[in-house]
């Protein structure tokens, strides 16, 4: 067996403070209280990762407005049947709060037999009646909008849970029936989500109709820092060459409580029948002893003896997985580690699905969806007692210069990378960043290091309750409208998103030996932030393009420090929070333009290099090269417009013959745009 090939992405540790699991004097947590906060606004979207209590946080809220704003009734939609159980009858009076949690049996229509489609008269029926709490799925929920129209909904509580399911694509039924009833304005929307991604290229919301939505937000920073037990995330990517089955036992450590995702049959990772690549993961843990005859669960003795009890969610039997789900609801399950070892699945166990004693999330194959990696990383990051680790795991195939299916695989590589990179943002604090100027002093809350604010120097602060740094950096345009303000204090990271995923930047990125990275930094994240949020005004552009590029490479730089003081694969003890400190420090100044002459994709490459077999990186890069391109007419306008704001700060244009590269294509931009015009007079 070959050695495996490691993409350590990040390593985030955490300091168990306990407070995200401690409750008030009316039984919330503290993200529960944050939502409870803004439980008067008329349209709340609440983003906070999986774990966070945002089932029992709508119905805290749900149960003021019942009550205290006027409410006739709440519908909770859920994405799928097995989700209702998150809202059953809670007595939350008994730890302090003014009312119990509330739902007569028949309302809960993903308990109820027949289709979604079949229980819209049970929607209307609701509708009539003096209760006050129906839980039903996105699909019903739709389907009792276009039977029953908008108006019959009004003076009611919609929550929507897993928001992300919700499209502004015109296709998407329940996207587009969310903005009939926002614009109708006649009631009151509670939008929950633990990963405000898409895989697509599709907002969840248009920018005007999110303007409309209050916004808490929790970050997993909080959530995992706040933890009483689990100190250390870890996420990485492995690739292998020949069938994961074979290789599988290189990253799965019998010992870890684990869940396998399977790759899709359509899938290259895929060997072809889902049922053997279960039976050919069995056989690599160990013999096969036979199959609890309460439980359902495999029985597999490894070589250390040990027996481990094996949950398989991929086989389609009716009956056998059933037994099998049925077993993974026990009380058992919850209370006892060891009730089962290994659970392995195909589409199921992702949103949603609770096992608290999860040390280990191992995918197999790339997943186009960020939003699905999101979850997955969810199912490993409960806190539970004696678990203070916890990792995420990507198997991928490796590109094979000698497949058909070569640009696949360089594809499929570069968008895992790109999940990787947006990971590192939303595990890492949260990102403040201000203007330096003479008139900068300390931020109350904030750990400027042991030798204090310099008030000569850039400095970085860290709240440790909070996770949040607070960064000064020179040259930083002011946000002037509250648009930019909102953007970079909440949707940082699907501008980052939009950048990461973008191929022809990740592209260029990585395998581009002539890149000027202000192509990347400035000109490719300008035109994706004014394509996102069109109705910004170019300072604003500027404005959040800064602040997204900060954030990006401050990590990505903060990471490097890590990866080098601990070597490739290691633990990082000192993490990201320290790595953010040493690199500000070490930096002469850290100004806008310096920020921007830093290539996003350096680190990611360097690893890669590290990680990957020559063959398949040379095979990666004439892919790549053999689809570079020239100068866009849209990448020469946005040139010209930099070589102006260059002309003013210098009094002259740029000079094709500048040893400043960047100068350089500035030049050449002018003289593209020049030519791209006389072509079209001449």
């Amino acid at each position: 067996m070959k050695e495996t090939k490691i993409i350590p992405s990040v390593t985030v540790n955490y300091k168990s403070t306990g407070n995200s699991i401690k409750s008030n004097e009316l039984g919330m947590r503290a993200m529960q209280e944050r939502a409870y906060e803004k439980r008067g606004e008329q349209y709340l979207l609440i983003k906070s990762p999986p774990a966070s209590g945002k089932s029992r946080a709508l119905m805290f809220i749900a149960l003021d407005k019942l009550n205290n704003q006027g409410i006739k009734q709440a519908i909770i939609a859920v994405p799928e049947k097995s989700i209702g159980s998150s809202f059953a009858n809670e007595p939350l009076s008994k730890f302090g709060f003014y009312h119990d949690w509330f739902v007569e049996p028949k309302w809960n229509l993903c308990n109820a037999p027949g289709e979604d489609g079949s229980k819209v008269n049970s929607v209307k029926s609701f509708l009539e009646s003096k209760d006050k709490v129906l839980v039903c799925t996105h699909a019903t929920f739709r389907f009792a909008i276009d039977r029953l129209g908008i108006e019959v909904f009004d003076d009611r509580l919609i929550a929507i849970d897993e928001f992300h399911h919700v499209s502004a694509d015109e296709n998407n039924v329940l996207g587009t029936q969310l903005k009939q009833l926002v614009e109708r304005d006649k009631i009151h929307i509670v939008a929950m989500t633990g990963s405000y991604f898409r895989g697509d290229a599709n907002p969840v919301l248009m920018p005007d109709d999110e303007a409309k939505f209050d916004t808490v937000t929790y970050t997993y920073y909080e959530q995992l820092n706040g933890y009483e037990h689990l100190k250390t995330l870890n996420i990485g990517y492995y690739f292998y060459s020949g069938a994961y089955a074979d290789e599988i036992l290189d990253v799965l450590n019998p010992n870890e409580k684990t869940i396998i995702h399977i790759p899709n049959v359509n899938s290259r990772e895929s060997m072809g029948d889902k049922i053997k690549e279960v039976e050919h993961i069995i056989h690599e843990l160990g013999e096969w002893q036979g199959i609890d005859s309460k439980t359902g669960f495999h029985l597999v003795k490894t070589k250390d003896g040990n027996i481990l009890k094996i949950a398989d969610l991929v086989d389609d039997d009716a009956t056998k997985r059933n037994r099998v789900s049925a077993a993974l609801k026990m009380p058992e399950a919850k209370k006892n580690r060891d009730h089962v070892d290994i659970i392995i699945a195909l589409g199921m166990a992702k949103e949603g699905f609770d096992w608290i004693w999860c040390e280990h999330a191992l995918t197999i194959g790339y997943r186009s969806s960020l939003t699905e990696i999101v979850q997955i990383i969810g199912r490993a990051t409960r806190d539970a007692p004696n678990k203070t680790q916890s990792r995420f795991t990507n198997l991928i195939a490796e590109p094979d210069a000698s497949e058909d299916a070569v640009t696949d695989a360089v594809n499929d590589t570069l968008k895992a990378i790109s999940a990787s990179l947006l990971m590192e943002q939303v595990l890492a604090p949260r990102f403040n960043f201000t203007p330096k100027n003479p008139q900068s002093e300390p931020v109350k809350g904030y750990d400027y290091g042991e030798e204090g604010y310099n008030p000569d120097k850039e400095n970085v602060g860290f709240n440790e309750e909070t996770g949040q740094f607070q960064i000064e950096i020179k040259g930083l345009t002011e946000l002037k409208s509250k648009d930019a303000q909102r953007i970079c204090k909440e949707d940082l990271n699907e501008v980052i998103a939009a950048f990461v995923q973008d191929k022809q930047t990740i592209e260029r990125g990585m395998f581009d030996e002539e890149l000027v990275p202000e192509e990347l930094t400035q000109i490719r994240m300008g035109k994706i932030i004014k394509d996102k949020y069109p109705d910004l005004d170019e300072g604003d552009i500027e404005s959040v393009r800064q602040h997204a590029i900060a954030a990006l490479n401050i990590t990505q730089k903060a990471k490097e420090i890590v990866n080098g003081e601990s070597g490739i694969g290691e633990k990082a003890n000192t993490a990201l929070i320290d790595g953010v400190r040493k690199f500000a420090m070490d930096v002469r100044e850290l100004d806008v333009d310096w920020i921007d002459s830093i290539n996003p994709f350096s680190e990611a490459y360097s690893i890669l290099a590290k990680s990957m077999n020559e063959s398949s990186l040379k095979a990666m890069a004439e892919v790549i090269s053999a689809r570079k391109q020239n100068i866009s007419l849209d990448e020469a306008r946005d040139l010209a417009k930099r070589a102006l704001k260059f002309k003013k700060e210098r009094g002259r244009l740029p000079d094709i013959k500048s040893a400043d590269p960047w100068e350089q294509r500035m030049a050449q931009g002018i003289a593209v745009l020049a030519r791209l015009k006389s072509e079209s007079n001449g």
